[in-house]
């Protein structure tokens, strides 16, 4: 069974830089991919490619078996089976929004009130674009997108410049996307909260390559370089006597024979804190803690290294001397 969407050695030079080089990765139907990385590492280009809407250098995208067509080799750029939502997304301005969608729209009246309340955007049909607020000008965006019946979305940090509420109603809506409508996704996005919870698989990029490709689960726990560790959390990179120390638990010596590892990547819930020494504990003194709301993040000064763990009650304070385990 040939892929959903196929990308093969796909190569894009953008000015005097590489936009893209030799990306190679694939999804299969329905599965929701999120692509990561640091400003200017390729993310938004790639998703253009992937449209239809630049030419690629060289290299090859295949969706549903048949070729992407770019620019340069139609009039209107832009494949009508996928639909793109950029960042900087515009609404024609002093149109109502009942208008605004009915341009592309090729539903029925019953299933574009479906659409209509999946998107949470009901009760702005008759507001004119320019009386929305950010939140609700995201959800039309992409409501304008899903009337052409789409089979593959494309999302460019669609949470951007969003507060709480209005995220967590965008997150439902596209949550739906995929479950309801059955439409397969691609996001970008730089917050590890958004795509961690809602990925099948993650693509990590630097310069305008990928670097990484596994599930959240695998690449949050297990990053392979502290690039990939930094895009998903706090961590700490855990080596030379501070890592001797804690290699006297039996559990983290048998880590270490088994992997090889020399270094390791810890996360602030790997770590817990004792009052007490106890065996394979680590000494250190308690620099600062941060309240999170359900969780306190506590700077513990081991040696050279800054241990940052993970408490939900924050029972010590700066100054104090206290023990430190591991778990992994």
């Amino acid at each position: 069974m040939k892929p959903f969407l196929e990308v093969s050695d796909v190569y894009k030079q953008i000015a005097d830089n590489i936009g893209i080089a030799e990306v190679t990765f694939s999804q299969d139907r329905l599965e929701k991919i999120a692509i990561i990385g640091e400003t200017g590492a390729g993310k938004s280009t790639l998703l253009k490619l992937i449209a239809g809407l630049l030419q690629p250098d060289s290299g090859e995208l295949l969706f549903e078996g048949k070729k992407v067509i770019g620019p340069a080799e139609q009039l209107v750029p832009g494949h009508p089976g996928i639909a793109y939502l950029a960042q900087d997304f515009e609404l024609q301005r002093h149109l109502r929004v009942e208008q605004v969608l009915s341009y592309a729209n090729t539903l029925s009246a019953r299933e574009s009130k479906r659409l209509y309340g999946l998107c949470h955007i009901e009760h702005v049909l008759q507001r004119k674009t320019d009386e929305l607020s950010g939140g609700e000008k995201q959800r039309v965006a992409v409501c304008r997108l899903l009337v052409s019946r789409p089979r593959l979305l494309l999302l460019d940090e669609p949470y951007s410049n969003l507060d709480m509420v209005h995220k967590s109603i965008l997150k439902s809506v596209i949550h739906d996307i995929g479950d309801k409508l059955r439409i397969s996704c691609i996001m970008v996005s730089h917050d590890p909260h958004d795509t961690l919870s809602w990925a099948d698989k993650l693509l990590v990029m630097k310069d305008g390559k990928i670097i990484h490709e596994g599930t959240p689960e695998h690449t949050y726990r297990r990053p392979t370089t502290e690039y990939v560790a930094g895009l998903l959390g706090a961590y700490t990179l855990l080596s030379g006597r501070v890592l001797a120390g804690f290699a006297r638990m039996p559990a983290i010596k048998r880590h270490i024979q088994k992997t090889g590892a020399s270094i390791i990547f810890a996360r602030p819930e790997n770590f817990t804190l004792v009052s007490k020494k106890k065996a394979a504990a680590v000494r250190g003194k308690i620099e600062r803690v941060l309240f999170f709301g359900s969780y306190y993040h506590v700077h513990v000064r081991v040696g050279e290294s800054l241990l940052k763990v993970m408490v939900t009650t924050a029972e010590v304070g700066v100054g104090e001397v206290v023990y430190v385990g591991l778990k992994v």
